[in-house]
């Protein structure tokens, strides 16, 4: 049998036998080889058995095996429980697992009449659950009966919204697949559910594990936001962490065991092995609340003695003395039992920060408030806030290491760490932090801290500090840029020996520190002027580019203008060609001497040569400028002037003749250039 399993069966057992005493509780399993209903009906008789109810504790259900019970007075204990949702958050496996105890003496019909009632015995039906899911700006209320489950609520989401199941995500609820198909009834929901839902992205059906969004949140950080009575613990986990750890820490800060811890906050569908990032709860930050189970308070009540106190006149107590005949130990004070003083740290812890939070809230609690400020992180957080900052911020770490054993830790905690001057100079020029050493596990696991921080050989000199010399604080500084520890102050000092050592350490510090400031300071001017220098190089470099590229576009920009006007021309020069040749090949060829009416026509060119042609009186004026055009003069680009009268023969009637011209026997045209 595994040890986890008998811790279920040793806690059912308590719960159902009221059995208070461990040891006790252990030695009746053992008798019984770990039987749970042997050892519960050894203990209490059947004709006298119960067991304690989930309303009533957040273990097991209150049924009395009593004949008069009715079904009316059954009903409110079965079905009323005002921390239902508190109860279910605090179990610590799934419901699945949960112990039904059916062989205990119990009548069958307190089945029938918690679901009954009247005398009729009618069937009263399911319990119905609802569902307020918001939705953008939209609010939807959905009832469903306590045996339906999650998978049921998605497909009425579907019917609503026609979105589908495989792309819901309902926040505050637990990404488990083993949920989507468990009634309601066993994850002990509450009347009232408020859930969000949103929309992934994927268009196909993609298990939430696999989503973008729990991805993210499996290797980002939870901050919790603790309550616990008028405190608020801030700790922060990775998402891969389980509840469980979450609820082990706790333990750690209140003292409450994870069995008698009753939260709120919790999704419902969620057990201690489910790890943060698919529980359901916000993130990046999400508000719990912790109490302790108040049964377990009225227990530990009931279980303190009782004083009796006995009024009697002097004859009666004189009389007394000769009737007692008692033990003398029936007069020890039972009223303030010695109590055991808690560490300041418990034992084997793993988290420092949880253990530095411990370490104050006790060493205040313990010594009073009137201490210097502990810093609360790990000690690598504590040595990075005191040494790695600029040397005019810089601070001295100071470790206070803790032991109980210590005859000189009363006294170093209460007058030397609250003496004023003392307290100033700590504040003002340290960082303190805190550890307690009387455990040897958290001995070990500061030795491994601090050699992750400053090396192998720094817990050397710190490991063989006898009892008797601590407390002791280390002081850990950084000059240069070597940071290692520069004096350990054992506990059997006094104050004035204290602060003297303090004032020297903090002399030297600041010597050093003022030089490096000073060091600093001129290396940032060298660091300034050389980035002036390297700005304005930069910034030549820019404006020589700027200017490379403005030369370049110009080019580019006069290329591309030349390319298109040669191109522009050489289409021209084709057109004109193309236009040319086919004015040439319709053009009539010059006629012969004598043959028929003729006239001379003589051509004064731009350039001063001049062209002679023979053409029939009888032609076109069509022709004469046609033939100008094969010659490469086109009206479009000259004027045609006859000599007398002066005329432009381009803006004539192209159809008239030569002859109706008066263009015969001969003439000579000038052109010109429009």
């Amino acid at each position: 049998m595994s040890e986890q399993n008998r811790e279920e069966i040793l806690a059912d057992f308590q719960a159902c036998t009221g059995v208070e005493d461990v040891g006790e509780a252990i030695l009746h399993l053992e008798e019984t080889n770990w039987d749970l209903l042997r050892a519960v009906s050894r203990v209490m008789p059947p004709d006298t058995q119960s067991f304690h109810g989930r309303n009533s504790d957040p273990d097991v259900m209150i049924v009395e095996n009593d004949s008069n019970v009715t079904s009316s007075a059954f009903k409110p204990v079965l079905e009323s429980s005002p921390d239902l949702m508190k109860v279910s958050n605090n179990v610590g496996h799934p419901p699945a697992k949960r112990r039904e105890f059916s062989n205990c003496s119990m009548d069958n019909s307190y089945a029938t009449a918690s679901t009954s009632s009247g005398p009729s015995g009618a069937s009263t039906g399911p319990k119905l659950l609802n569902f307020c899911i918001t939705y953008f700006d939209r609010v939807f209320r959905i009832q469903l009966p306590d045996s339906a489950n999650l998978s049921d609520l998605k497909q009425r989401l579907q019917n609503e919204l026609k979105i589908a199941p495989c792309r819901q995500n309902l926040s505050g609820w637990a990404r488990i697949e083993s949920y989507a198909k468990t009634p309601f009834s066993k994850l002990q929901l509450p009347q009232e559910n408020d859930l969000v839902l949103t929309i992934k992205p994927h268009v196909d059906g993609v298990t939430p594990e696999d989503d973008n969004e729990v991805t993210q949140k499996l290797s980002g950080t939870y901050t919790l936001h603790i309550k616990f009575e008028n405190k608020t613990y801030d700790l922060k986990y990775q998402g891969t962490k389980p509840i469980l750890q979450v609820k082990s820490d706790i333990y750690s800060l209140t003292n409450i065991p994870v069995r008698h811890q009753i939260w709120s906050g919790w999704p419902p569908n969620i057990d201690d092995n489910t790890i943060l990032a698919i529980s359901g709860i916000s993130f990046p930050e999400h508000e719990l609340t912790i109490r302790k189970n108040p049964q377990i308070k009225e227990r530990e009540k009931r279980s303190m003695p009782q004083i009796v106190q006995i009024d009697s006149d002097d004859d009666e107590f004189e009389d007394a003395s000769e009737s007692f005949n008692v033990d003398d130990e029936y007069f020890v004070d039972n009223e303030n039992p010695s109590k055991k003083q808690e560490p300041l740290i418990p034992e084997n812890v793993e988290d420092e920060l949880v253990g530095t939070v411990t370490f104050n809230e006790r060493f205040t609690a313990r010594y009073g408030p009137i201490h210097p400020l502990f810093f609360q992180g790990t000690l690598e957080d504590a040595l990075r806030e005191a040494c790695n900052q600029p040397a005019k911020d810089r601070k001295i770490l100071a470790i206070y290491l803790h032991h109980d054993a210590s005859v000189l830790t009363n006294v170093f905690c209460t007058q030397l760490l609250g003496y004023e001057s003392i307290m100033q100079i700590i504040e003002k020029n340290f960082i303190l932090w805190g550890w307690d050493i009387t455990f040897e596990s958290n001995r070990q696991k500061f030795h491994t801290a601090l050699a992750n921080c400053l090396g192998p050989t720094a817990p050397m000199s710190l490991k063989n500090i006898p009892i008797d010399r601590l407390p002791a604080m280390v002081l850990i500084m950084k000059i240069r840029s070597a940071t290692e520890v520069f004096n350990v102050i054992n506990g059997n000092v006094g104050v004035n020996e204290l602060l003297s050592t303090l004032i020297e350490s903090v002399e030297v510090f600041s010597g050093h520190q003022s030089v490096e400031v000073k060091e600093e300071a001129e290396r940032a001017e060298r660091e300034l002027v050389k980035w002036e220098q390297d700005e304005a190089y930069r910034a030549s470099l820019e404006a020589d580019r700027k200017k490379d590229e403005a030369r370049q576009k110009q080019e580019r920009e006069e290329q591309e203008t030349r390319r298109r006007i040669e191109n522009e021309k050489a289409e021209t020069a084709a057109r004109k060609e193309a236009h040319r040749r086919e004015v040439e090949s319709r053009l009539p060829p010059e006629p012969a001497v004598g043959q028929g009416e003729q006239t001379k026509i003589r051509f004064r060119l731009p350039k001063g040569e001049n062209v002679e042609r023979r053409f029939s009186a009888d032609t076109p004026l069509k022709v004469l400028l046609d033939f100008l055009v094969v010659q490469g003069y086109p009206s479009e680009e000259y004027k045609v002037i006859s000599s007398w009268p002066r005329r432009d023969l381009t803006s004539l009637d192209s159809r008239q003749t030569l002859k109706e011209l008066k263009l015969c026997p001969q003439e000579t045209v000038i052109l010109e250039e429009r």
